[in-house]
């Protein structure tokens, strides 16, 4: 099935550039979002909506961008969802990052209304969205798939990575290595300091070694900058920590590591009020288990705190 016209729901950190690479690929873009004012700054490559039952009257496929599971199966299955409203045969590509039973749950219940469906989280931040180089895990049938490639690649390099349900472990896979890496990418530019190294020049020396990642060169540099505005969120990526783990205890595995980044996330996110700092927050936490120790001398740039 051709796929022309697209609806993406949710414009926030991620959705907004995302939404713009998708109509800069020639796709005919509607958008809505909870928040008016957030889908506003589109009117000049997509159709804004007034509500979400309206954005996907025309739609062949339907793209969500949002927080959590509730919210996904609120707009889909909700008292004015939009499972009734699609037209059959509307592909459904949730891009939020949820539980993956809830994935697979969201992809039978479309399919029972005449729908498809595919699950495909994204990793790379708000860069990756900006940029067009988010890494997509999908999940569902390889048709459909093939039917959203275009689609997708707009957005980045797409992946299909089983059946459904598949593409939201793989992404609780990539953020258990993010959040762990994050940690460790603190914890050693703290020790280079303390121990008499100069933490910039030891990234730099870091940087084509075995030690080499995306995330020692963003990241990294977000803490010796002590840059901390979002990016990604503190509470969104505890939210997948917690996902990863429950599938690991489903499955009988024990995740050491993830467990203990886990809990300095929760650390972070419920004692220190800090959901809305990005995720190299980490180091905040480091600090804190260390009095007196804080990495470089700049100014730590922060949203508020939460209440």
């Amino acid at each position: 099935m051709s796929i022309r016209n697209v609806t993406l729901i949710g414009t926030g950190i991620m959705g907004a550039p995302m939404a713009r690479n998708i109509a800069a690929a020639g796709f005919n873009l509607t958008v809505w979002n909870r928040t008016r004012a957030k889908t506003e700054p589109l009117a000049d490559v997509a159709t804004v909506a007034d509500d979400p039952q309206t954005a996907v009257a025309q739609a062949d496929a339907i793209v969500t961008m949002v927080d959590n599971s509730p919210i996904v199966t609120e707009i889909y299955f909700g008292g004015n969802g939009i499972a009734e409203r699609a037209p059959k045969g509307a592909l459904f590509i949730d891009m939020s990052s949820i539980q993956p039973a809830v994935a697979r749950d969201h992809a039978q219940m479309l399919s029972q209304s005449g729908h498809r469906h595919l699950d495909a989280p994204v990793s790379g931040g708000e860069k990756g969205a900006i940029e067009a180089t988010l890494a997509i895990m999908a999940g569902g049938e390889a048709e459909d798939f093939a039917d959203a490639e275009k689609l997708l690649s707009s957005m980045g390099r797409a992946t299909h990575v089983g059946a459904h349900g598949a593409g939201q472990v793989a992404k609780l896979a990539n953020q258990a290595i993010v959040a762990v890496t994050i940690g460790a990418i603190a914890e050693a530019s703290l020790l280079a300091q303390e121990g008499g190294c100069d933490p910039a020049a030891l990234r730099d020396a870091l940087m084509g070694g075995f030690a080499t990642s995306r995330i020692l060169e963003l990241h990294g540099e977000r803490m010796l900058e002590r840059n901390f505005i979002p990016g990604g969120p503190l509470e969104l990526h505890l939210k997948d920590l917690e996902n990863a783990l429950e599938v690991a205890d489903a499955a009988r595995l024990k995740l050491p590591l993830t467990e203990q980044t886990r809990d300095a996330f929760r650390a972070l996110v419920h004692d220190m009020k800090m959901g809305r700092h990005d995720h190299a927050a980490y180091l905040l936490w480091l600090e804190a288990i260390n009095p007196g120790k804080r990495l470089g001398s700049g100014e730590t740039k922060a949203p508020p705190l939460k209440g």
